[in-house]
């Protein structure tokens, strides 16, 4: 089967999420077939929730529409290294791979900071691609960024 990359449409749920006053990452969930189960960008705001990142609410949305805790063979494409909330449920999840665009040397759990899947603890590590349309990822942070400074 041939890679397709669903980053581009990551990239518009985080341009979404930032329309919203989010920070602006988004994230994709594809099924095991190629299809897109789930996409969204963050509502930590909009919902008061803490846990509303884009890697959450995917996970959440592909699990109860299909009735199941577990998602093997799916695949997450997001625009910012999950945090380290963000892996324990992607490795709870037990999500095939995860596609991510920036780093995130700050709060990042996958290559940064708690390095989730490296963990003993872990009870599963998806495979990991890093770099994917990276500095789009990157510049739509850092122009969010940028402004809320401005603002301020």
């Amino acid at each position: 089967m041939q890679f397709t990359s669903h980053m581009d449409q990551a990239l518009e749920e985080a341009q979404k999420a930032a329309s919203r006053g989010e920070v602006p990452v988004g994230a994709v969930l594809v099924a095991p077939d190629g299809q897109v189960v789930a996409a969204a960008g963050n509502r930590t705001r909009e919902l008061n929730d803490p846990t509303a990142h884009a890697e959450m609410l995917v996970i959440r949305q592909a699990c109860a529409e299909a009735g199941v805790e577990r998602l093997a063979g799916h695949d997450l494409y997001v625009t910012l290294e999950p945090c380290a909330m963000c892996a324990a449920a992607i490795a709870a999840a037990r999500l095939r791979r995860v596609y991510y665009g920036a780093s995130d040397p700050k709060s990042g759990g996958v290559a940064h900071g708690a390095c989730v899947f490296d963990h003993p603890q872990s009870h599963h590590a998806p495979e990991v691609y890093d770099g994917l349309a990276e500095q789009d990822c990157a510049k739509i942070l850092r122009d969010f960024f940028a402004t809320k400074r401005r603002a301020e």
